[in-house]
């Protein structure tokens, strides 16, 4: 029986790996789940409805070091890394320096991860198997590393949830909501939120039959794996018709009820359209990179608040499926190769990967990486004396940058903690 280690932090990630790892053979695999102590780990309410359908009943909470203590006493075979960017680096760095024999260390982005992102390679670069969910994201990654001249295994699995999904025909009878799935992150900027929140306010009372659902993923207060600034629930108008409604839980439950979805982007489009949810991708704001809906091109989905309104909710292009998220089971290979690295494993044979951040500092900048990662929840000696050596540096830096007028980010605000894959593409290389 061999032994894996999931370490998950934030809702989205407790989301994926533990329905992931859900897939395993119970009698070939002994699976353990715990959340890594972090400022984006899960609150016990997301934790509750994240596992729900797993089987996991729970994740709990450890440091860095108790999770580098267990897999050095209990010699697992391989450790599952589903965290956000940074927190992912910091943990593969010490696992990969501090347990020996190493495990084999599996990794990956859950959800829509096309366009390929750099920083998700850079930050993931000495993990042994890197798991994506199409045809079209191994081949935009497998694009990417070579011409940074990186080499990653790339493995493909299907989007767990979507094997859990009945795709019977859909039927109107019974439905009665409209599901829009909110994100944190996208689009980023007030306006752009308030319009989308007016146009549903619209869409309840062109439709006083249905319910409106503005479906969130947290609670006033609760972590997400990127940082919420202007929150739906608080741009609802008063006012705003009463079969307009703000609610959380599974997406699931919400679909079961839905004549139609609409996002901008969330991977809930995915369940949605394995449902046979007519569906809506708003691109109001525009096709890209940053709004994470270039993937829907072809699809047949895009369309507008205005769709919205009128309720022009459609199906998915049968031609778009195959390569985004609905190839066949046969063609998923996560499981044989992770089976095969365990056995290089026992061989003693694991390669080494070589991790791309080629930093001047040493220790004390892997220091630095970790307390910039974990924050508070770094209480390491080392940690300690990076951050009372680094902030004021950094603070020093991003006052001088700013009295050079300079406009971009500065490097604070771009390596925030919820600055996370999603959001980030293609950026140099940074020492």
């Amino acid at each position: 029986m061999r032994r894996l280690l999931g370490v998950v932090d934030s809702d989205s990630y407790v989301k994926w790996g533990a329905a992931l790892l859900s897939h395993l053979p119970s009698d070939e695999w002994s699976v353990e789940l715990v959340t890594v102590e972090s400022r984006l780990a899960a609150s016990d309410s997301q934790l509750e409805f994240a596992l729900a359908g797993s089987d996991f009943a729970t994740a709990p909470h450890a440091t860095l070091q108790q999770i580098v203590d267990k897999l050095n006493t209990e010699g697992h075979d391989a450790v599952f890394v589903s965290t956000s960017g940074a927190v992912s680096e910091a943990v593969i760095t010490e696992v990969t320096q501090k347990v020996k024999p190493r495990p084999v260390i599996m990794t990956g982005l859950p959800g829509i991860s096309s366009p390929a992102k750099y920083k998700g390679l850079f930050r993931r670069a000495q993990a042994d198997l890197f798991v994506l969910h199409s045809h079209r994201e191994i081949r935009e990654y497998q694009e990417l590393a070579a011409s940074r001249g990186m080499s990653h295994n790339f493995v493909l699995a299907t989007l767990p949830f979507l094997e859990h999904v009945d795709e019977h025909e859909f039927e109107a009878a019974g439905r009665d909501s409209v599901v829009f799935a909110a994100q944190p992150s996208v689009p980023w900027t007030v306006d752009d939120r308030q319009k989308i929140v007016d146009k549903l306010v619209e869409t309840a009372r062109e439709h006083p039959a249905l319910r409106v659902v503005i479906k969130v993923r947290a609670q006033a207060g609760e972590r997400q794996t990127h940082r919420e600034k202007y929150p739906y629930a608080e741009l609802v108008p008063k006012g705003a018709p009463a079969n307009l409604v703000v609610e959380g839980g599974p997406m699931s439950e919400h679909l079961a009820r839905a004549v139609g979805f609409v996002t901008v982007s969330s991977t809930a489009a995915i369940e949605a359209i394995a449902a046979r949810v007519p569906s809506l991708v708003l691109d109001d704001f525009g096709v890209s990179a940053e709004l994470i809906n270039q993937v829907f091109t072809g699809s047949g989905l895009l369309g507008s608040t205005d769709d919205l309104v009128a309720a022009g909710f459609r199906g998915v292009d049968p031609s778009w499926r195959q390569d985004n998220y609905f190839h066949p089971a046969a063609d998923n290979d996560w499981k044989q190769q992770l089976e095969a690295m365990a056995a290089l494993r026992d061989l003693g044979e694991l390669p080494d990967r070589p991790a791309q951040r080629q930093s001047r500092g040493g220790a004390m900048r892997r220091a630095w990486d970790r307390k910039r990662a974990f924050g508070p929840y770094d209480r390491t000696l080392g940690g300690y004396f990076a951050a009372a050596v680094g902030y004021p540096l950094l603070a020093v830096r991003d006052l001088m940058s700013s009295l050079r007028g300079s406009t971009g980010p500065s490097r604070s605000s771009e390596d925030d903690e919820s600055n996370d894959d999603d959001s980030v593409t293609a950026p140099a290389a940074r020492g």
